[in-house]
């Protein structure tokens, strides 16, 4: 496999490069410099799809002949829309109203190509039924794990699991932050089929 273009992530998650990182590809990482308001009626998939574009966008006059990932996240409560929470006392008010209750987490993925403009772009639900968390529970899970910067409060890979009573969707990759199968697929579309050759 050869001339493959320069893959970069448009990110400063770690998460999201450990993610990427299992594709086995060479890739660099910068973070997008973007106003991630939502607009006036915009929906959370319109939000999502159009921040992953404007993380993807914002580089590509830096990065010539290179594949840009860029992704953004939400979780959607019933008509909520629940962003990073930024403070302990906003995560235990985030997961409290999320006890007992089924959140849906909205990923929105762009693949840019900046040799041929090409864009790629989608957006991967997943959701995830919490169990009904005591507040002592959601109090105790804030202080250890600090999951401030994460939609939703509670980080999955780490000790969230514990409270979550199911999860469904196609990648579960995706709630981390980047859906690898849909990526994969982009990848396929630019002619990078993976696993990668030796």
């Amino acid at each position: 496999m050869t001339d493959i273009p320069t893959l970069l992530l448009a990110s400063s998650s770690p998460f999201r490069r450990e993610l990427l990182g299992k594709l086995q590809l060479d890739f660099i990482h910068q973070s997008p410099d973007i106003d991630e308001s939502r607009l006036p009626g915009e929906s959370p998939t319109e939000l999502v799809m159009r921040l992953a574009k404007e993380k993807a966008g914002a580089l590509a006059a830096q990065h010539p002949d290179t594949l840009i990932i860029g992704s953004d996240q939400v979780a959607v409560l019933g008509e909520q829309v629940l962003g990073k929470p930024g403070t302990e006392e906003k995560a235990v008010e985030q997961l409290t109203a999320a006890s007992g209750k089924r959140v849906t987490f909205l990923t929105g993925l762009c693949l840019l190509n900046t040799a041929t403009g090409r864009t790629q772009v989608a957006c991967e639900p997943f959701n995830v039924q919490f169990r009904t968390l005591k507040p002592e529970q959601i109090t105790r899970y804030v202080a250890l794990e600090q999951p401030l910067n994460c939609a939703g409060s509670f980080k999955s890979e780490g000790l969230g699991i514990v409270l979550f009573k199911a999860l469904e969707g196609r990648d579960p990759n995706s709630l981390i932050g980047l859906p690898l199968i849909t990526l994969t697929e982009f990848l396929a579309a630019e002619g990078i089929q993976l696993p990668p050759e030796l």
